[in-house]
């Protein structure tokens, strides 16, 4: 009983609190939302207000890329600047597989950590895909081989990418996603959970997609795999408080130990692992 409790309370550490206090030095768990974007009629002080009134500490990432806010490093460092003195985690989201050969380790590395999805790849006849758009995937006609190509280019992410957290994990595009449970089979979800164990990769636990299900986190935990709770929202009205992420601490039985916390300096993934252009 006394076990319980205390993963209750780690749980519930992110509900509403009327007033927050100082940060504590390395927060974790439901108490840092480690996916926020500054977009969509959120602005930083907005979510600086936002991180206040809910005491979840806050991670702002920039979207850096092909065809993405940031595509130099002049704009990396731009941002940097906004957030140089603010109580948060610097962020970048790498986006599409192309920015390896973009940004420098130089820079790269004055960010606390790295993210990035399986959203967005080439499929076999060399288009590119970014799944969370319709008109770019088309019908899928063979969902068997879509995941089979999923798997194997987030297996290629995880290989090939220095990146510390992988997030939006799981997703697949809105006309697979009521066949969930049947398409991530144990042995595709397996392949996932060894990629990110081998790699030293964190798991995201998406609040806004509800991603990825128990099954999948319960499976990387046993892997020894750590996780987070992100976001990932659209704009001011979708930044939650970790609920979904509060919701599978409890029912997968996660503990303090089991979340990842930003590496120190010297131990970041762009640090410890080549850029592969």
């Amino acid at each position: 009983m006394k076990l319980l409790g205390m993963v209750v309370s780690f749980a519930l550490m992110a509900a509403p609190v009327v007033a927050q206090s100082p940060a504590p030095a390395r927060p974790t768990g439901a108490q840092v939302d480690y996916h926020v974007h500054a977009k969509g009629g959120l602005s930083i002080d907005d979510a600086l207000r936002h991180s206040r009134e809910t005491g979840i500490y806050y991670g702002i990432a920039i979207n850096g890329g092909l065809g993405q806010p940031a595509d130099t490093d002049a704009k990396l460092e731009t941002f940097l600047r906004e957030l140089d003195g603010k109580p948060v985690y610097k962020a970048m989201q790498a986006e599409g597989r192309e920015w390896v050969r973009m940004f420098s380790k130089a820079t790269l590395e004055k960010f606390d950590y790295v993210f990035t999805d399986s959203m967005t790849w080439s499929d076999d006849t060399g288009k590119r895909l970014r799944l969370w758009i319709p008109e770019e995937v088309g019908v899928i006609v063979d969902a068997q081989t879509f995941m089979d190509t999923l798997v194997a280019r987030a297996s290629g992410i995880f290989a090939n990418e220095p990146i510390d957290i992988y997030v939006n994990p799981t997703y697949i595009p809105d006309q697979l996603a009521a066949q969930y449970d049947a398409l991530w089979t144990p042995a595709r979800m397996k392949t996932i959970v060894d990629g990110l164990a081998a790699n030293g990769i964190a798991m995201e636990i998406n609040n806004r997609r509800r991603i990825p299900s128990a099954a999948f986190i319960t499976l990387a935990r046993q892997a020894g795999v750590k996780f987070t709770c992100g976001t990932n929202n659209a704009g001011a009205d979708d930044l939650g408080r970790n609920e979904y992420c509060a919701e599978m601490i409890r029912a997968c039985g996660l503990r303090p130990e089991n979340f990842w916390t930003p590496p120190a300096n010297g131990a970041k993934a762009v640090q410890r692992r080549p850029l592969v252009r």
